[in-house]
């Protein structure tokens, strides 16, 4: 079997298209896998990390604002679509497979044209423009969220799998993990992180409740990201602060262990990806979520409020965020630790397992039609 992935822009898009290529090979070893991308996003990375081959092709996401830099991106996109049919019919897939985001339009459409079965992943509670406009020529589409299943009425088919995501609600050694970190057991944990750059709008008010040394009641693990990690460290040595000796804080730049993370964590601050409402909801982990604003959709909010309708999860927009809020918003929840386990066990209800399983069950129908 051949499969094209297109996949590009964020690890939200890249790693689901990785998990179902990783299970495409652990059950079909003798397939030929090939990623398509763009030559910016994360994907130049993630996906030769994995393994597997890349090819780019010119792609932007189309914007309703009219200016010279919007018109270029649409004229090279127009581009991609020809760069994404000439791979289409170069390669010849059995299976083009599209996991969000904008290249997904080029890639899908030349497969659909070249009759070749296709199908999209769509992590988010609230499907993409690509995913919404490819809706009724894909042959499967696969969602994370129930919500997202609602919002496609026009599809062929639609099939909620949950998402791909290394977490699983295993045991682990908490107090151990405690240990290597330096961490009590007197006080609740809160996790904090922004993904992998960081999220400065998040460091900032993290930044004051340190340097105002607001953290008496709980314990914070905190990764600013890599790109600001130095940045709050200059910023803490101002006030003659250690960032490797703060009283009642881990700093680290970034969390590679994070299953190991969320497991010791009570309660966890960070944007509002599918990927990490999926983790949180695997781990059955409370929240307060801070989604990414966007001019154009409010993926991230959409998201949120998923969680925050089954009381899992509280939502500060950026708006509205500031260290006084985010501070007593803290101190509301960590009073009573039972009742934030019970918000966590809420958050499960929409904890899927097995995605992978359940994507590659959709697979293999599409070839049995054909068999």
């Amino acid at each position: 079997m051949k499969v094209i992935i297109a996949a590009a822009g964020t690890a939200g898009h890249i790693n689901p298209g990785i998990a179902i290529a990783n299970k495409i090979k652990k059950e079909i070893p003798n397939s030929k896998i090939i990623f398509i991308g763009t030559i910016r996003g994360l994907e130049n990375d993630l996906v030769p990390r994995a393994g597997y081959e890349l090819k780019t092709i010119e792609a932007y996401g189309i914007q309703k604002r009219i200016n010279i830099t919007n018109i270029k991106n649409f004229l090279k996109t127009i581009k991609g679509f020809s760069e994404a049919k000439e791979i289409i019919k170069e390669e010849k897939p059995d299976l083009v497979i599209g996991t969000g985001g904008y290249i997904c339009g080029a890639v899908l459409t030349a497969a659909a044209k070249q009759n070749i079965p296709t199908m999209l992943h769509e992590s988010n509670a609230y499907p993409g423009l690509a995913v919404r406009m490819l809706a009724k020529r894909t042959t499967t589409i696969m969602v994370g969220f129930k919500e997202a299943k609602e919002k496609l009425t026009k599809a062929k088919r639609v099939v909620l799998t949950g998402t791909p995501t290394k977490i699983s609600n295993t045991r682990i050694d908490k107090d151990k993990v405690k240990k290597d970190l330096g961490i009590t057991n007197d006080l609740p944990i809160v996790l904090i992180f922004g993904g992998s750059q960081g999220a400065k709008a998040i460091n900032d008010i993290v930044l004051q409740i340190i340097k105002n040394k607001l953290n008496k009641n709980y314990q914070i693990i905190w990764a600013p990201g890599k790109n600001q990690y130095e940045i709050i460290k200059s910023e803490l040595l101002k006030e003659n602060i250690d960032i490797n000796n703060v009283k009642n804080a881990k700093i680290i730049p970034y969390i590679y262990n994070m299953q190991e993370m969320m497991a010791i964590s009570d309660l966890i601050i960070a944007r509002s990806g599918a990927m990490t409402i999926t983790e949180l909801s695997i781990m059955e982990k409370p929240a307060i979520f801070i989604p990414l604003p966007s001019r154009n959709a409010n993926r991230q909010e959409d998201n949120a409020r998923v969680l925050e309708k089954l009381n899992a999860a509280r939502v500060i927009l950026e708006e509205d965020l500031s260290c006084d809020k985010l501070e007593e918003t803290i101190e509301q929840l960590i009073i009573d630790r039972k009742e934030l386990e019970q918000m966590g066990k809420n958050g499960a209800e929409i904890a899927i397992d097995n995605a992978e399983d359940k994507i590659f069950e959709e697979i293999k129908n599409i070839f049995k039609g054909s068999d």
